[in-house]
């Protein structure tokens, strides 16, 4: 069966018609024919006669069937319908692509199949979009060499300005450390060092992995930041504002700030009244809650200050936007809002007044001798260690003027302000297994589950760490520190990993470990506890039941004689005897029940019995035996002198 060429339609047919008589038709092709070309094919090699002149549109296969189209023949669309064909009844655009992605995907303006990277030569980065990412940044750009070191505190605008100037012949280093991400200041460092379109799309995308890629004139690092923050309670806030207002006002007060103070007065009159009424219902439990029933109702317990945590936790005062603060549940999640805030609000942190903040750090390590880092928020943080050190001319960081130290600085910052964030968990675990000790609930299965939940997404982020630190010494130079002094100010040497950085890049990698194992400790100790939970319960519910099969044994027989002898008996002498009567027969019956039902129970209570009384003896034995042996060594010691 042959199909006709013009045909794209895989429709079925039911009936072909009548082919027509083609051969009347002129061989000389219409110049307004629109019918495309005809490919010969052929099923076996045959000899095939040279084509005639009319014949030049016929399709010639193994079976010697006419396929002749006529060259002046309209041409159907495989849509049109043909009087002589009768087609199934199919349903088209059954599906759909779904456009609207953004619902699906955070990144502003992307879609299937757009061009990859940003170009920071061309306005909008060479996307049909603007990128609309922009903010006021806080720029500080260090030069420094072995003897001297200069400092610039810059904005969007002066940053621009600042990058067309020419670098000083004496500056060894610098380092542009940039505090926010901004399309402006983004597009300017990267025309001032030449940055790769894919390392700028991945800078301005919060949403990445942990990384290292190399380009020809730069490396690229990108990995995650978690410290601890300090919630600001909403009462102290309010109240300061309160007070501000009133130091401005000159105590003069509006009628509508008067009544909002009342009703503010009477909610706290209201709830103190209800904590007093919880704490005359449950007494001391609501005077000494659980650390279950703190992470369940969200009360708040005062720190310890011998914990360590005060001086390591910062407040809001010290992030750069707290309106934009990335809490861990909310950095790289899901686009489920509702499970995010639910989380959020049942953090396990969440009764110390802490939170712990995420964030993507980007970093370039350029080829002549510069590091370019871009945090969203936690600039300060680590900018402020390493300015301490750069300060001072003895510290290795100022005297090795190494691009790849200052990187090495930045990561070992980022990794040490994890430490209390894993230190904090610990002890959060550490109060829930007091309570799990001593009285375990499925409340506290909740809570624990949340803390794996948060406990995993840490380790998501510390973990790959690792590997970038790998990465990086993996690509150590070759050359001695002399030679590796020099080459560091040749823009063509490519990016230089120094030795220097290689040994103290080792040291990071132990905090890693350290805290991954952490990490992994607190998740097993959480995992744990679930069980101890699930058991615990498990085995006072079959505690509960063997005491109420014991129960049931001893009043079964009592039971069926209490039945038997309150039949309606026309003639039972015993029934207006005593009632002695009743317990001769009872209690006996009782005994005889009970040793038969719990024969076994009974049997291995008395090996049980002697079992433990044989592991006594033995062990009295022993300790008079070593007692003995010690006074023969005490007496022959007194001997000898």
């Amino acid at each position: 069966m042959t199909e006709s060429p013009e045909s794209s339609d895989s429709t079925a047919t039911e009936a072909f018609p009548d082919a027509p008589d083609f051969n009347r038709t002129s061989a000389t092709p219409s110049p307004t024919s629109g019918a495309p070309p005809i490919a010969t094919t052929t099923s076996a090699p045959q000899t095939i006669p040279p084509p005639d002149p009319v014949d030049r549109a016929r399709v010639h296969y193994a079976m010697n069937i006419d396929t002749s189209i006529p060259q002046s023949a309209p041409h159907l669309s495989p849509m049109t319908p043909s009087p002589g064909l009768r087609r199934r009844n199919t349903r088209s655009n059954t599906f759909r692509t779904i456009e609207e992605f953004e619902d699906f995907e955070s990144r502003p303006g992307w879609k299937p199949g757009a061009e990859p990277g940003l170009d920071p030569l061309k306005p909008n980065g060479g996307q049909e979009t603007m990128p609309d990412l922009h903010a006021a940044c806080q720029i500080t750009v260090v030069d420094f060499s072995q003897q001297d070191l200069q400092i610039h505190e810059l904005d969007n605008a002066e940053l621009i300005e600042f990058v067309k100037m020419p670098q000083p012949k004496w500056v060894k280093c610098r380092w542009i450390n940039v505090n926010g991400l901004s399309w402006d200041v983004i597009q300017a460092l990267g025309k001032y060092k030449d940055l790769h379109r894919l390392a700028i799309e991945d800078t301005m995308n919060t949403r990445n992995r942990t990384k290292a890629d190399w380009y020809a004139t730069h490396a690229f690092i990108i990995l995650t930041c978690q410290k601890l923050v300090r919630l600001v309670d909403d009462d102290s806030s309010s109240s300061s504002s309160s007070d501000s207002s009133d130091d401005e006002g000159d105590g003069r007060r509006s009628v509508r700030s008067m009544r909002s103070e009342k009703s503010y007065t009477t909610m706290r009159s209201v709830r103190s009244a209800a904590k007093k009424l919880k704490r005359w219902a449950w007494g001391k439990r609501a005077e000494h809650p659980t650390a279950a029933s703190m992470l369940e109702k969200g009360t708040k317990r005062p720190l310890a200050t011998d914990n360590g945590l005060a001086h390591q936790a910062t407040g809001f005062s010290d992030v750069f936007n707290p309106n934009t603060l990335c809490t861990l549940q909310r950095y790289h999640a899901a686009p489920n809002a509702a499970r995010t805030e639910f989380m959020e609000r049942h953090s396990a942190l969440g009764p110390r007044g802490l939170a712990v903040m995420a964030e993507q750090v980007a970093m370039f390590i350029t080829s002549d001798n510069t590091v370019i880092a871009f945090f969203e928020q936690s600039a300060d943080d680590v900018e402020e260690p390493i300015l301490a050190r750069l300060r001072s001319p003895t510290t290795i960081l100022r005297q090795s003027c190494d691009a790849s130290m200052v990187a090495q600085g930045i990561i070992d910052a980022i990794i040490d302000m994890a430490i209390p964030v894993t230190a904090c968990y610990a002890d959060v675990v550490g109060d829930m297994e007091l309570d799990v000790l001593t009285h375990p609930n499925l409340k506290h299965t909740k809570n624990l589950y949340i803390i794996i939940s948060e406990i995993n997404k840490m380790f998501s982020f510390v973990n790959p760490i690792q590997s970038l630190i790998n990465a990086l010494r993996d690509h150590k130079t070759k050359l001695n520190q002399e030679d590796v002094s020099r080459e560091l100010q040749n823009p063509l040497g490519g990016v230089i990993i120094t030795p220097m950085t290689y040994t103290y890049l080792g040291d990071v990698y132990d905090h890693c470990i350290l805290i991954t194992e952490s990490l992994n400790q607190i998740k097993e100790s959480a995992n744990h506890m679930i069980d101890l939970i699930f058991n615990t319960i498990a085995t006072y519910q079959n505690e509960s039941m063997k005491q109420l099969t014991v129960v049931t044994i001893l009043f079964l027989p009592m039971t069926f004689l209490t039945g038997y002898f309150g039949q309606n008996f026309t003639d039972f002498p015993p029934i207006t005897g005593s009632v002695m009567y009743f317990w001769y027969i009872a209690i006996p019956v009782a005994i005889v029940t009970m040793l038969v039902l719990m024969r076994e129970m009974i049997y291995e209570w008395f090996v049980r019995f002697f079992q433990r009384r044989h592991i006594l003896g033995v062990r009295k034995k022993r300790k008079e035996k070593l007692a003995k042996a010690k006074r023969i060594r005490r007496a022959q010691t007194q001997k000898s002198f």
